[in-house]
């Protein structure tokens, strides 16, 4: 298997990942946005978020 697609999959594995995806998929969101439904830091929130950018599945962009 090539590189990208283990990437991918490893990304897909979690659960967490998952619903971030599919929250993702219906509307843009804020990081606070994101990791209100789940029990867990926002730096555990944005190192889902980095894995899921780093495998093509998401793209993070930074608003001020």
């Amino acid at each position: 298997m090539s590189h990208k697609l283990n990437q991918i999959l490893s990304a897909l594995a979690d659960p967490t990942r998952r619903e971030i995806l599919m929250m993702l998929l219906e509307d843009d969101m804020a990081v606070t946005d994101i990791a209100d439904p789940f029990d867990m830091s926002l730096a555990a929130i944005s190192k889902h978020l980095i894995v899921l950018a780093n495998a093509g599945l998401i793209a993070q962009e930074r608003r001020g």
